[in-house]
């Protein structure tokens, strides 16, 4: 699986699919649930981590192939295998402003519908309008209610597939929406280490203030645990120096939770997604 996550970390899956269409992916989630298996299901694997031991059953990667989009009017309708980078490539060439934030962010749609992906002010929640999915029986459906709050949705905790999202924009100029997704991806490049495996920020934004702002004020930027880092570049984020494995990251993430609750008083929750035989019950 660490070659399927950003941050280069995981064991092996017992069964890993790659559907190569919208009927492939259906038949055999269906297939899985005659059978009474539930599947694991990843998009670009940038908000994850897993287990170093793996994870039993089955992964279904939802990628590239199924990324066809389709622009009608100020609505795209996308896969879930997009890429929102792509994705933003496309409002921009059909002139159609409101996705720049997802410029920069390295998931794919699926994900960032399933987590209410965010960032620079902007937020999945702004401009999805429609979902439809596969839910836990394997039957199509089709929601205008994704019930979104932040890094959540409907989908965060449901057995289910989205299948596809649209998202409602407004007109601008190509060049225009082009010179803010410049202006954001400096702004990213110059303060988050691009540079090192990492799965974003590694925890929510508590209720009041900033997680970077604590863990870097309880003096936890730059500790390591063994490959483990918390980056010296953003102390928001978890990155992996080399050989870092599972154990190192979790063993990390303690350590930065109990430290920032001993300063502030303040429970962080990981933002990262844990798969396989270390993740919490």
């Amino acid at each position: 699986m660490k070659r399927h996550c950003s941050l280069r970390i995981g064991g092996p899956a017992e069964l890993f699919a790659v559907p190569a269409s919208m009927e492939e992916l259906t038949a055999l989630y269906r297939l899985l649930l005659r059978r009474g298996i539930a599947p694991v299901v990843v998009g670009n694997g940038t908000n994850l981590l897993v287990s170093d031991a793996g994870i039993p059953g089955v992964v279904i990667h939802i990628g590239e192939a199924l990324g066809q989009v389709t622009v009608q009017g100020e609505t795209i309708r996308a896969e879930a295998g997009i890429t929102l980078s792509r994705l933003a490539l496309a409002a921009k060439e059909a002139g159609l402003a409101g996705l720049e934030f997802a410029h920069g962010i390295p998931g794919s749609l699926g994900g960032a519908v399933t987590m209410n992906a965010g960032a620079y002010g902007g937020e999945m929640k702004d401009v999805v309008v429609s979902v439809r999915y596969l839910d836990g029986a394997g039957e199509v459906r089709e929601t205008a209610e994704p019930e979104f709050s932040y890094r959540h949705s409907r989908f965060s905790d449901a057995p289910g597939v989205i299948l596809a999202a649209e998202v409602h924009l407004t007109p601008g100029e190509p060049e225009a929406i082009g010179e803010r997704m410049r202006v954001l991806m400096e702004k990213r490049a110059s303060s988050q280490p691009l540079n090192l495996p990492s799965a974003g920020s590694a925890f929510k934004r508590p209720a009041a203030g900033y997680a970077a702002a604590m863990i870097d004020g309880a003096g936890l930027r730059g500790l390591r645990v063994g490959g483990a880092q918390v980056s010296e570049k953003h102390a928001g984020f978890i990155v992996n120096t080399g050989e870092a494995t599972c154990g190192d990251v979790l063993r990390l993430m303690e350590k930065i939770q109990k430290a920032v609750a001993e300063r502030y008083q303040v429970t962080l929750e990981p933002e990262v997604k844990i798969l396989g035989a270390d993740a919490p019950a």
